[in-house]
């Protein structure tokens, strides 16, 4: 897990330490002191600590214009022990709702397990964003299952393009448009 990194080609356009609006403003980081990890297992020292002991984010980029935030996950998010959508939702998405934020692309492809508790902060954040979304790309189908199992599912987008999106090749206002296509034709 040591070698997994987070997505660093949009850097030149956006870097969350250096956003005064972001959670993450001024937060500093080793290149060579790996100190987080996620079961015993050292990742990245560029994944950001929400307080999970399971889960980490990246906040790649923000688009205050647009109103939209692209977030990187890793980890297993695990709502039954560490309560991680409260943490999630408390300390990162709340400030970002508050600076205008609405429309949210979670990137999954890291999370390797979700561990359901209740629906609130679900339910809330997905009110919380009004006339925007969340959507879940590239998550594991297994997670996408546990996400369907829990009933949490009914607060994202998913499925479909969003399963497989080669996400990389873009840039984050291209991946923004081609979600918008998918969730436009979708309502149509």
């Amino acid at each position: 897990m040591h070698s997994i990194e987070p997505f660093y080609n949009w850097r030149h356009l956006y870097i969350a330490s250096e956003d005064e609006n972001s959670p993450f403003y001024g937060r500093e980081y080793s290149e060579l002191e790996y100190s987080n990890t996620i079961y015993n297992y050292y990742i990245h020292p560029q994944w950001d600590d929400i307080g999970s002991e399971t889960l980490y984010i990246k906040v790649l980029f923000t688009d205050y214009e647009e109103h939209y935030a692209i977030i990187e996950l890793i980890g297993e998010w695990n709502d039954a022990i560490n309560n991680d959508i409260m943490l999630l939702k408390r300390d990162i998405i709340d400030e970002l709702i508050y600076c205008g934020i609405n429309k949210f692309i979670l990137i999954g492809e890291n999370v390797l397990n979700f561990h359901e508790s209740d629906d609130s902060y679900y339910e809330e954040w997905f009110e919380d964003v009004e006339d925007g979304w969340i959507v879940c790309l590239n998550f594991r189908e297994h997670v996408l299952k546990e996400f369907k199992r829990a009933r949490v599912d009914y607060y994202f987008i998913t499925g479909g393009e969003l399963d497989d999106f080669h996400w990389r090749k873009f840039s984050p206002g291209q991946v923004f448009g081609n979600i918008l296509k998918v969730i436009e034709k979708r309502l149509a």
